[in-house]
């Protein structure tokens, strides 16, 4: 029997013929030139951060008092030192910063997708940038 390279007449059963060349390159130049849901996501965070006047936490300063702006993505209620600590972490589309209100076990309205302005002085905890009991203003669902 001799090899024959496949062709449309002698493809095997397990073999399936490869997705055209110009539907590849397409899908390839789409993916260049258009932003990902992520990238938009980010974008119009870093936007209202700035709109507000506040400090993207890319370039916020330490022990400065600041305002950020931006989602919670994770709510946890997490002890320190036998003390209860509600963690919130803050994204605005440049960095994520946690936020820490100690002696609380919940805050009505500090939830996961929520967008909220914070403000206070920024710490460095174990390469994290912290924010320790903020003064914050949440923003309507979906504004």
């Amino acid at each position: 029997m001799r090899n024959l390279p496949p062709t449309a007449g002698n493809l095997s059963p397990m073999t399936t013929p490869a997705p055209a060349p110009a539907r590849r390159g397409l899908s390839r130049l789409l993916d260049r030139w258009l932003p990902s849901a992520h990238e938009v996501e980010a974008d119009e965070l870093r936007k209202r951060a700035l709109d507000l006047q506040c400090v993207v936490v890319a370039d916020v300063p330490l022990a400065v008092p600041v305002s950020v702006s931006g989602t919670l993505r994770t709510v946890t209620l997490r002890p320190r030192a036998h003390v209860a600590a509600l963690e919130a972490e803050l994204y605005d589309g440049t960095g994520t910063l946690i936020l820490i209100w100690l002696g609380r076990r919940s805050i009505r309205g500090i939830t996961p997708g929520r967008t909220l302005m914070a403000s206070g002085r920024i710490t460095d905890r174990g390469g994290h940038r912290v924010m320790f009991n903020p003064r914050y203003e949440l923003f309507p669902d979906g504004a």
